[in-house]
């Protein structure tokens, strides 16, 4: 609400103007309330192809007409020599204050705003904005722009607005035909496109449109005009350059196609590119992968072959570290025979004093026994305890195990456990 309430003060509480302000920014167009710096017109006034009608003013009839005429005809002749000479000399004194546009949209809405006060709210829409807004609105949207120069101190000022300007079939036909926009030329914003469409009398109407890529004045309107009049006029201008409008429209269409085209085939290439960047991208995701498994089948064997390797090692240096077998005749040999897990039979005698991991040593030295397992005896089936533990770091010894002096125990395979 406090920002609607700030848009509507800017806009000094007409919602028309804050309407078309807001919707103007919504479209890209700067606010008029932050009008961009000025610079140049770009107006091309140059063509040789310009409709111009000029109304003069009548002139006078009959014995009196023409006596009045000649009567006042000194006066005037004085009073608009002197008032030329006045601004002439003015400007070597003070500068022109309207050189300087500082606020080109309060000078719209002012002039807007005394209007209304003194022809009433009926007449044609006013563009709210400033001259160069309304060219760039009138050349996005193509339409036609008719420009209204408002001269305060012309004789024939009052009438035309009232008359012709406010009567109801030329505010419908301008509304619903064409954008307008109008300011006083004793505003900044005013003179300053007087000066660039330099207008000879008033009242003055100017028809603008997109003509060869540029924004061209296609008609001037001079003088006190009726509204039948005015209307016919703005007709003949507006037919006499459909042509141009329909081949902008045409050639803008064909641009939208062809960026909408050139937007749809950059949109296709790089789909296609984002496909073939995938299927570059998976087939280098897959050639890693595979390297990596390939590597960590390598590094598998090698650890294995080290693993074997090491295993070998410890077998061979198991076998020499072993006590040598003692002879048959020895009162303290056990003959013991053991059943290996791929049912091959291995003997060998053993002293009764020897600790039980001796048996463990000779069996580990053994190719044919497996990396790990364990010595169970038949009957009662138990296992020895070989290998020391924390609750029995010294094995006991083959008496100790009860084992008598032959015996025939089985070896079981815990490599797979």
């Amino acid at each position: 609400m406090d920002q609607c309430r700030r848009t509507l003060e800017q806009h000094n509480w007409n919602i028309e103007a804050a309407v078309q302000d807001r919707l103007n920014e919504q479209e890209g167009v700067p606010s008029v309330f932050n009008p961009p710096p000025a610079r140049p017109l770009q107006v091309n006034t140059t063509d040789h192809r310009v409709y111009s009608y000029i109304v003069s003013r009548p002139q006078p009839r009959g014995l009196l007409g023409w006596s009045y005429y000649l009567i006042m005809l000194p006066f005037r002749f004085t009073y608009y020599t002197l008032l030329d000479v006045f601004r002439f000399a003015l400007r070597f004194i003070r500068p022109d204050p309207r050189g300087r546009v500082t606020d080109p949209v309060g000078d719209v809405m002012s002039f807007i705003h005394s209007f209304e006060e003194k022809y009433g709210r009926s007449h044609p829409v006013f563009y709210q904005g400033t001259y160069s807004q309304a060219l760039n609105d009138a050349k996005r949207e193509l339409r036609y722009l008719l420009v209204y120069l408002h001269g305060d101190d012309h004789q024939d000022t009052d009438e035309f607005c009232r008359a012709t300007l406010c009567s109801e079939e030329v505010l419908t036909f301008i509304n619903t035909r064409m954008l307008f926009w109008a300011c006083s030329t004793s505003k900044p914003e005013g003179y300053r496109v007087s000066q660039a469409l330099r207008e000879n009398t008033y009242p003055f109407l100017a028809m603008i449109m997109l003509k060869d890529r540029k924004m061209t004045v296609v008609g001037r309107l001079e003088g006190l005009i009726q509204p039948e009049d005015l209307i016919n006029q703005l007709n003949f201008i507006m037919e006499a350059n459909q042509t141009y409008l329909m081949s902008e429209q045409l050639e803008r269409e064909e641009r939208n196609q062809t960026q909408v085209l050139r937007q749809q085939q950059d949109e296709a290439y790089l789909a296609s590119l984002r496909a073939d960047q995938e299927k570059d991208r998976k087939k280098r995701e897959e050639q890693e992968q595979k390297r990596q498994e390939e590597e960590k089948a390598r590094q598998s064997i090698l650890a294995e072959e080290r693993r074997l390797r090491t295993l070998e090692e410890e077998k061979e240096r198991k076998s020499e570290c072993l006590p040598p077998e003692p002879p048959s005749d020895d009162p303290d040999s056990v003959k013991i025979v053991f059943k290996l897990p791929n049912d091959t039979r291995v003997e060998r005698r053993f002293l009764f004093s020897q600790s039980l991991t001796v048996i463990h040593d000779f069996l580990f030295s053994l190719k044919e026994t497996p990396e790990k397992f364990q010595i169970v005896t038949n009957f009662p089936r138990r296992v020895l305890p070989c290998l020391p533990t924390e609750e029995q770091p010294n094995p006991p010894t083959l008496k100790e195990a009860g084992l008598s002096r032959s015996e025939v125990l089985f070896v079981q395979d815990l490599t797979d456990d």
